[in-house]
C-alpha cells in the first residue's frame, strides 16, 4: 500500500507535465514546487496538506492534479508558516472548485493556530466552465478574500508574491495581504486583462503597461517590492519573514524530546491490510509514542476505547484510540474490537474533559466499524452514552489531531472527530477506509431493500440477479471508502506514511501553541 501511495505521488508532483514544467524553466521561471522548497528551511521538517486534492475528479477537464495549488506548513528562518503556491502548469493555475477547497482550508489552519502565510500567486483566475461551482456560494472563491481581511484583523502575517498571472478577482488576495512583491518580466496584476479592456473600453493597452512589475511598484503604488526573478522574490520573502515577532505561547507542556523505544517500522507489520481483522492497538501506540511510555486511563474499563497520558515528540498529548482486540469483560460479555460500547463512550467522554481541564491536546486514532447496535446496547443507553462522547469532543477546546489508521464508519467516525468535529489536522494512512459504513454491509442493507420493494410490488429476484446486484452495490462502495476518495475531497489533509506520524502531530501541537484556548463548557451532558 505504500508503494502504491508513491507511485500515485510521484505522477501527481509532476503537476500539468514535464513539458510545461520543462517550459517554465527555459523562461527562467520556476515550477511551484521548487519555489515552495527554496522558501522553507532545509534543516527543519516541513508537511504537504492536500497532495491528493483533486485525483481522479474533473477527468472530463483533463485532470487537477493537487487541485492545481501546492500548500505546505514549514519553517522558514526558523518560524512556522504556511505556504500556498499556485501551480501555472495545471490549467495556467485557475482555480477549479475543489481548489477554492483547499485554499481555504489552509487559510482556516493559520486561522484557527495564528500561524503566518505566505501566497505564491500564478493564476489566471476562475476556471471559467466551472464558475457556478465556485463564484458566488459562501465557502467558494470570495470567501478567501474575506479571510484575508479576518486575517488581518488578528493580527496574522500574510506576504503574497505575485509570481505570474493575477486577474480580476483573485488581485485581491496579495492587495489584502500586509505586503506584496511583485517579479518583473512574469508578474502582472489588475482586475481586468488586456483582451477584456479592449472590448469593454476600446483601450489597446499590454499587460506590462497595464499591470506589471513597474507600473505597480511606481505608479500606482499597489505593489510593495519590485524583484527581477523567483529566486530574488523569495529571498526576500525570507528575509520579511526573519523580522516577525512572536505571539504569546499557550503553554502546552512539552520536554525533550525522544523516540519510541520500540521500532515505529514495525507498525507495518502490525497493522493488517485486511480490515476486518483484529489486531493489538497498543502494539501501535507503543511505536508512536515517546520511550514507548504511555499512562492508561481507566484501563481495564471500557477497553474497546484506550485512553492514555503519552509524549509525542516532547509534547504533552491525550491519547484516544479505538481497540481491535476482541474484548472479555468482567461480567463475561463478550465485545467486539474497533466498536464503541456504552462503557468506552463514557469512559472516553471523562477522558476527554479531563484533557481540556489540564490544557493537553487530543489525538484520536481510528480504527472504528461504530457504536455496538441491537437490544441490548439500546436498551442500555449506548445513543445517551454516545452522545456524550460526542458531546465532549464537540465542545472541546484544546487542540484536537486525527490519525484514521484503518476503519472509520459512521457515528464512529464522528465521536472519534472526524472532519466535522473540527481536528487541527486530520489524517489517514493509506490502510484508512471512511464511510457511513463498510461496502458488503451497505450492499446487503440496499439489497434488502430492493428485494422488499419487488416483493411488494409481486416481482420476485432471482438469486443470481441478487448476488449481481449486490457485487455492483459493493463496488462502488469500495470505491467510495478508499482514502485516496476521501483526500481528493479534502476529507482528511493527506495521506501520509504511519511513519511521518509523529512529526504531523508534532507540527500540529507547535503550531496550535501560537493561539490561545477558549475556557472548556461542555453544556448540558447526557448523563
Amino acid at each position: 500500500m505504500i508503494t502504491g501511495m508513491q507511485k500515485k505521488l510521484e505522477k501527481i508532483y509532476l503537476g500539468g507535465g514535464e513539458r510545461k514544467l520543462k517550459k517554465m524553466l527555459d523562461d527562467n521561471r520556476l515550477p511551484a514546487r521548487d519555489r515552495v522548497k527554496l522558501l522553507l528551511d532545509t534543516d527543519r521538517p516541513s508537511i504537504e496538506l492536500g497532495a491528493f486534492t483533486g485525483y481522479g475528479m474533473y477527468a472530463e477537464h483533463g485532470g487537477c492534479p493537487a487541485g492545481g495549488v501546492i500548500v505546505y506548513m514549514g519553517y522558514i528562518k526558523g518560524r512556522l508558516c504556511m505556504v500556498v503556491a499556485n501551480d501555472p502548469t495545471v490549467k495556467a493555475g485557475a482555480w477549479f472548485p475543489i481548489t477554492g477547497k483547499k485554499n481555504l482550508r489552509a487559510q482556516e489552519i493559520c486561522m484557527e493556530n495564528r500561524i503566518p502565510i505566505v501566497y505564491l500567486v500564478d493564476s489566471a483566475g476562475v476556471f471559467l466552465p466551472m464558475q457556478d461551482e465556485i463564484f458566488p456560494d459562501k465557502e467558494h472563491f470570495g470567501r478567501m478574500f474575506r479571510n484575508n481581511a479576518k486575517m488581518s484583523s488578528m493580527g496574522i502575517p500574510q506576504i503574497s508574491a505575485i509570481m505570474g498571472s493575477c486577474v480580476a478577482g483573485g488581485a485581491y488576495l496579495p492587495i489584502m495581504s500586509d505586503e506584496a512583491l511583485i517579479v518583473e518580466g512574469s508578474g502582472s496584476i489588475f482586475l481586468a486583462g488586456p483582451y477584456l479592456v479592449k472590448a469593454a473600453i476600446g483601450e489597446d493597452v499590454d499587460k506590462e503597461t497595464l499591470g506589471g512589475a513597474v507600473t505597480t511598484t511606481e505608479i500606482s503604488g499597489i505593489t510593495d517590492y519590485n524583484v527581477k526573478d523567483d529566486r530574488t522574490c523569495i529571498e526576500t520573502i525570507r528575509g520579511l519573514i526573519d523580522k516577525f515577532g512572536e505571539f504569546d505561547k499557550t503553554g502546552f507542556s512539552r520536554k525533550k524530546p525522544a523516540m519510541p523505544l520500540k521500532d515505529p517500522k514495525e507498525i507495518l507489520h502490525i497493522i493488517p491490510d485486511n480490515p476486518a481483522k483484529p489486531y493489538n492497538t497498543v502494539e501501535i501506540l507503543e511505536r508512536l509514542v515517546d520511550n514507548s511510555e504511555l499512562i492508561y486511563y481507566k484501563e481495564n474499563y471500557g477497553r474497546t476505547i484506550i485512553c492514555a497520558y503519552a509524549r509525542i515528540d516532547g509534547w504533552a498529548v491525550g491519547i484516544v484510540a479505538n481497540n481491535r482486540e476482541v474484548i472479555k469483560t468482567k461480567k463475561g460479555e463478550m465485545q467486539f474490537g474497533g466498536v464503541i460500547y456504552s462503557d468506552s463512550a463514557d469512559k472516553s467522554a471523562r477522558f476527554i474533559m479531563n484533557c481540556n481541564q489540564k490544557k493537553i491536546p487530543l489525538v484520536f486514532l481510528h480504527d472504528v466499524t461504530g457504536f455496538m447496535v441491537g437490544t441490548r446496547s439500546e436498551h442500555g443507553g449506548i445513543i445517551k452514552d454516545g452522545a456524550k462522547m460526542v458531546n465532549a469532543v464537540s465542545n472541546s477546546t484544546v487542540p484536537k489531531f486525527t490519525v484514521i489508521m484503518g476503519n472509520s464508519y459512521g457515528a464512529g467516525n464522528y465521536a472519534m472527530c472526524g472532519k466535522a468535529y473540527d481536528p487541527r489536522l486530520i489524517v489517514a494512512w493509506p490502510t484508512a477506509k471512511l464511510a457511513v459504513m463498510g461496502g458488503a454491509q451497505a450492499a446487503k442493507v440496499l439489497l434488502q431493500i430492493e428485494v422488499s420493494s419487488m416483493k411488494a410490488k409481486g416481482e420476485t429476484i432471482t438469486p443470481e440477479r441478487e448476488l449481481e446486484y449486490y457485487e455492483e452495490i459493493k463496488k462502488k462502495y469500495d470505491v467510495q471508502t478508499t482514502p485516496y476518495y476521501a483526500a481528493s475531497r479534502l476529507w482528511v489533509d493527506a495521506i501520509i506514511h504511519p511513519l511521518d506520524t509523529r512529526t504531523w502531530i508534532s507540527m500540529g501541537i507547535e503550531a496550535a501553541n501560537n493561539a490561545p484556548i477558549e475556557k472548556f463548557n461542555p453544556g448540558v451532558m447526557q448523563v
